[in-house]
Order: C-alpha cells, then sequence, then structure tokens
C-alpha cells in the first residue's frame, strides 16, 4: 500500500515538472524572433501604409506596399527606428534611377516621405509653367482624359480636389481628375495630377550636388517635395543616404470603412490594387 502511495506521488511530482512553464526560455525565443523581424524589415523589405494624396494618382491613401531596402545599398536610414546617428555614404551604395519610387527621411526630420527621384547629381533642374526641365530640355508632357477614381472614405474627393466630384455612365460618384502622361530622358513614364497654376509650379534653375537628387510627388500641387521648405517640405535636394528604399508592389488597399466588424476587413478591401507594381513603365527609345 506504501508502495503504491509512494508511486502515485511520483507521478504527479513528474506531471508538475512537465508542466512547469520554461519562462526564461520562452522570452529568449520571443526576443530572437522580434529581433529576425527587426533585421529582415532593415535589411531586406519593410511594409509602407500610405498617408497622404501626395503620390496620386498611382497610390492611394489607405494603399499598403511593399519597399526593398537593399535595392541602392544600407545607410543610418535603414534600421526600421532610424537609430544610428546621421552619417554620409551607403554601404555597397548605388543610385536611384530616375523615376523610381522611393522612402526618404528628409534632412531635419524622423518621419519617412514617399516621393519619385526626377533628378540625379549634376542634373540642372528646372520648372517653368509646372513642366520640369532637366539640363534645359522639358519632359514630355501628354495630357490624358481624366480619371474617374471612385470616391470613398480614403478618397473623398474633399476640400482638395474642389469641383471635380462627378457621376461615372453607372451613376457612382467619382472624382473626375485632370491626368498628365510625364515621361523622363530615360524613357521612364508614370501619371501626375495637375490641378492648375500653383506658387509651386516655377522654380528656378539648380545644379544637383553630388550625391544628392530632386524629388517630386505626382500630385504636383499637393505636395510638400524638394521643391517645398521646410519644416513641411524637403527643403531643396536630398542626400542619398536619406533614402532608405524603394517602392516595389502593392500588397492591398484599404477605402477606410474597416471598423470593429470583422465583416469590414474584408469589404473595406479596395479590388484590383493587390499585386500592383510600383515600378514605371519604360519606353523602349529611351534616350539615356
Amino acid at each position: 500500500m506504501a508502495l503504491e502511495k509512494a508511486d502515485e506521488q511520483a507521478v504527479k511530482a513528474g506531471g508538475s515538472e512537465k508542466e512547469k512553464t520554461d519562462w526564461v526560455g520562452e522570452a529568449k525565443s520571443i526576443g530572437l524572433l522580434l529581433l529576425a523581424v527587426l533585421a529582415f524589415h532593415s535589411l531586406v523589405a519593410k511594409p509602407f501604409y500610405i498617408p497622404s494624396v501626395s503620390m496620386m494618382p498611382g497610390l492611394l491613401v489607405g494603399d499598403r506596399l511593399i519597399v526593398s531596402k537593399y535595392a541602392y545599398g544600407w545607410s543610418w536610414v535603414s534600421p526600421t527606428f532610424h537609430i544610428l546617428p546621421r552619417m554620409e555614404g551607403r554601404l555597397f551604395g548605388s543610385l536611384p534611377e530616375r523615376g523610381d519610387i522611393v522612402i526618404l527621411t528628409p534632412k531635419n526630420q524622423s518621419s519617412d516621405y514617399i516621393k519619385r527621384v526626377i533628378g540625379l547629381p549634376g542634373d540642372t533642374f528646372e520648372m517653368r509653367g509646372g513642366q520640369v526641365f532637366l539640363n534645359g530640355e522639358a519632359v514630355k508632357q501628354d495630357v490624358q482624359p481624366n480619371l474617374n477614381l471612385p470616391i470613398d472614405a480614403n478618397a473623398p474627393c474633399g476640400q482638395e480636389f474642389p469641383g471635380l466630384r462627378d457621376t461615372d455612365e453607372s451613376g457612382n460618384p467619382v472624382c473626375a481628375l485632370p491626368i498628365i502622361r510625364e515621361t523622363l530622358p530615360n524613357g521612364v513614364s508614370y501619371d501626375i495630377i495637375d490641378l492648375g497654376p500653383q506658387d509651386t509650379d516655377d522654380r528656378a534653375p539648380i545644379i544637383i550636388p553630388e550625391g544628392h537628387v530632386y524629388l517630386l510627388g505626382d500630385n504636383r500641387d499637393l505636395s510638400a517635395d524638394s521643391r517645398v521648405g521646410s519644416p513641411l517640405g524637403l527643403d531643396g535636394t536630398i542626400p542619398w543616404e536619406n533614402i532608405g528604399g524603394r517602392a516595389e508592389f502593392i500588397t492591398f488597399s484599404l477605402d477606410g470603412t474597416t471598423s470593429l466588424n470583422p465583416l469590414s476587413w474584408f469589404t473595406s478591401f479596395r479590388s484590383g490594387r493587390a499585386g500592383s507594381s510600383l515600378r514605371p513603365d519604360r519606353a523602349d527609345n529611351a534616350s539615356e
């Protein structure tokens, strides 16, 4: 009888040891997982959310995209939380190409911006009446039919686009955006929005310094880019080490109606945007 009780106690003791959680080991595992995620985001790729209208019509508020961190090498801005001191140069660095959409950190800010590379080191950049001139040559612009963008909570066609609210052939509300197709000297083409004469339409010629780029938003009249001074804008050219990566493709897009109701997690998805490439089109007859 005593032997049976001893065996029963031994079984209970063994069960207690098996059920005991190794909290130190669990914490180490979670820590290693977090480090792996941060390393991946800092060195390989990370998600990015579009919070403003500055890159319309190609990028809408609510778009989620992937940014490659290795496209131009690595610099102080590469870590996800920008924990490194600001330093010149890049490791295994290369310059962006004209037309690339890039993520960058402005010279006197810590937040990330997204803009398009227009001018490269040594270029002379100028704007006249809303048209870009590179090295004295006008960048080609072709007027396109209006883009009827469906109106939703993330694209309300509000005060930014006065008088552009309309309906399509089916009677659905749309924002009729004036579109111009711009083609850079290397053959890269993309659509921009031009709302008419603005203060930022004219810029005197400047020579882009070595190791710097000139950046514009595709929504030309509503973009705090290299034409706009600080604290809102980029305040001129941007050092290449301030570029954190290249936008690659849209993963998904939300129309702004997501709520605590799980059904809205599916109905708020915008159709036709997932998987869209953000690498610009390139003509075969490029001049550079």
